[in-house]
Order: structure tokens, then sequence, then C-alpha cells
């Protein structure tokens, strides 16, 4: 990749500020975890993978920010700050599963001093952002056996590089695939009303030299009725235990065009984003965001003063509209229960 999303740097996590892209590649550091929480609520940071490991940074600089040498209130209060990181967004599991994987090591240290403790949680956040791209090297090689010559392939908000430790989970597939000599080309849909798709997605393809074309969201369904897309790719930012997928708001709507035109539609994710404990998408929250995002772009208003704004991040796509989710440990398939457990059951 000719960018890195997240990096630990000298006790401090400096990320590119996608809020910017594609007009500035501007990166930005943090120093404090109020900080970094910050700039995952409001989308410096952003795809679940991504908010996992800047959750983990997070959580290392508030660890080292803890003017405290006894354990237990060592424990206590970074309990309390992974609460405050976990708060900012929660539909993507991924950020409470890399805090949970912080303190679970913080705590089952008990021979270890305060100080000793710090530096673990340092070397362990920098572990799961070298973990990640290992990760979505491994499902970009299962997926990319999914695309062929000549695809027309769709794409729903950004589930790239941007959104993971530098690879990308969904467009991994496609970088796999294109460094394998396959050659195809990408509709990216906008993605109302952050604009992931047209922003991020589109910036990331370009720049690592995959044609792309950027399409308005109610497109797809015409494209796909002349024939001009044949597979879908998308993320995910929860995975239920049955298969239903939480991703980008328009993500279902796609789903949908995709299942009425007989055009397979796959979901790539890390295992740290399927949550067995979740039984099914009718559980997963999802996070409303501010009315700003649909009532402006950028400084230029969009809609009347006076109207009202609905603005949920996330919709969840039921599993009978997957045709297969790609994982680190394989491509699973229907029926989800089973084979979404039994790859958890191998790791």
């Amino acid at each position: 990749m000719k960018f890195r999303t997240i990096e630990w740097k000298n006790n401090k996590v400096v990320m590119l500020d996608q809020r910017l892209l594609p007009g500035e590649e501007i990166y930005q550091t943090y120093s404090t975890y109020q900080e970094v929480a910050e700039a995952i609520k409001t989308m410096v940071i952003r795809g679940a993978p991504a908010i996992g490991i800047a959750g983990a940074m997070g959580l290392a600089l508030g660890a080292l920010s803890i003017k405290d040498d006894k354990k237990k209130s060592f424990l206590s209060k970074l309990e309390k700050i992974a609460g405050e990181i976990n708060s900012t967004r929660p539909t993507a599991v991924n950020l409470s599963w890399g805090l949970k994987r912080m303190m679970a090591l913080a705590q089952n240290h008990p021979s270890e001093n305060v100080e000793t403790i710090k530096e673990i949680l340092t070397q362990e956040a920098v572990k799961i952002a070298v973990e990640d791209g290992k990760i979505n090297q491994v499902m970009g090689n299962h997926g990319a056996a999914l695309i062929i010559n000549g695809d027309h392939v769709l794409t729903h908000c950004n589930a790239g590089a941007l959104a993971t430790a530098g690879f990308g989970t969904a467009l991994g597939v496609l970088y796999a695939a294109w460094a394998k000599g396959v050659r195809f080309d990408v509709y990216a849909d906008e993605t109302r009303p952050f604009l992931q798709g047209a922003r991020l997605t589109a910036w990331e393809l370009s720049k690592n030299d995959i044609p792309v074309t950027v399409i308005t969201d109610n497109m797809a369904g015409w494209l796909m009725k002349k024939g001009l897309i044949t597979k879908v790719i998308v993320g995910a930012d929860r995975i239920a235990a049955n298969g239903d997928v939480a991703n980008k708001i328009g993500t279902y709507s796609v789903a949908l065009l995709a299942k009425h035109h007989g055009i397979p539609f796959y979901v790539v994710a890390p295992l740290s984003t399927i949550d067995l404990l979740t039984l099914t998408g009718d559980e997963i929250p999802i996070e409303e965001r501010p009315q700003r995002e649909v009532t402006h772009v950028g400084q230029t208003q969009l809609t009347p003063e006076a109207v009202k704004i609905c603005n949920p991040a996330f919709d969840v796509t039921p599993n009978e509209l997957v045709a297969a989710i790609i994982t680190e440990k394989g491509i699973a398939k229907a029926p989800y229960p089973t084979t979404l457990k039994a790859f958890y059951n191998q790791s």
C-alpha cells in the first residue's frame, strides 16, 4: 500500500485523517486516549478492523497515562478508560473485541508490576495491528479465487486498506486477485451520506492502479439489469452467529438487488468481526450518526432547515442474501450457524 492507516510511533498514535480524503492526505498524531476516542467517534479513522486497532492503541495510551503503581486501582482505572473508548461506536464489534483482548491481557499478569503491564499492553496493541495485516492477506488469497477475468465488481462503502491496518477485507480480495494477474474493473457506489465509496474506495483503488468507476447509490439496480455488474463484495462491522451481516447503511438494498438479479453477494471479514454471542441481526445495535452528515456535504447545506433527519449508520443484511462469508479460516457458506462456529473452533 502507498499509505498507512494507523501506526504506533514514539508512544503516540498516528492516523491518516480520512475525513479530508481525497483532497488532502494528512496524518494526525494523538498522545492521549481521549484524543483517540474522539478520532474514532468523529471518523478520522473508520472501518471495523481499523477502529479495533485504534481502540487497542487508545487503551495503551490510557494505560501509560495512569499515575498509579497499585495494580488493583490501576486495573480499575484502565477498565473505565476501556468503557469510554468502547462507547464511541456501538455497532462494530471489533472495537469491543480489541478492548476486551487488551483488558484480559492486563488482568492475566498477576505477578507483574504496573510498569511492566503498561509495556505489555503497548506491545499488544502493535501486535494487533500486525496481525490484522497478515489476516487480511490470508482472507484476500482465499477470496481471490472467486474473482475471474472480466468481472465487474460492485463495492459498497470502504472495506479496503483504509478500513484496516493496511490491506483490506473486501478490497483485499480484489488486491490479491489483481496481484495474481486477474483483470477486472470495479464500480464503487458513493455510499451516502459520508461518501466512503466516492471519497475513499475510489481514492485507494485509483492509487493502486485498479480501474474504478464511481456511481451514485441509486444506480446499482439499473447496472445489474444491464449486465454491467457480475459480483458484489462488501465488508462487515458485525456478523451475528446466524450469518446476518451489519454493514454500512445501504448494504441491505444492494444485497436485495443482487439476489433479484442472480448476482453473488460476498462478505469479507475476519473472525474478530463475527459475534457468536449475538444470535441474529435483530440483536445488533445500530448507531445513529449526527444529522449534519445528511444535511451538509462539507460546508454546503443540502436540506431545508426545518426538516427531520434520520441517519442510521448501518443496516443488517439477512443471511439468506449472502452467497459466502470469506474469513482468514476460509470461505463459509450456509448453514452459517454451523460453518461460522466451526471456523471459530479452529482458531
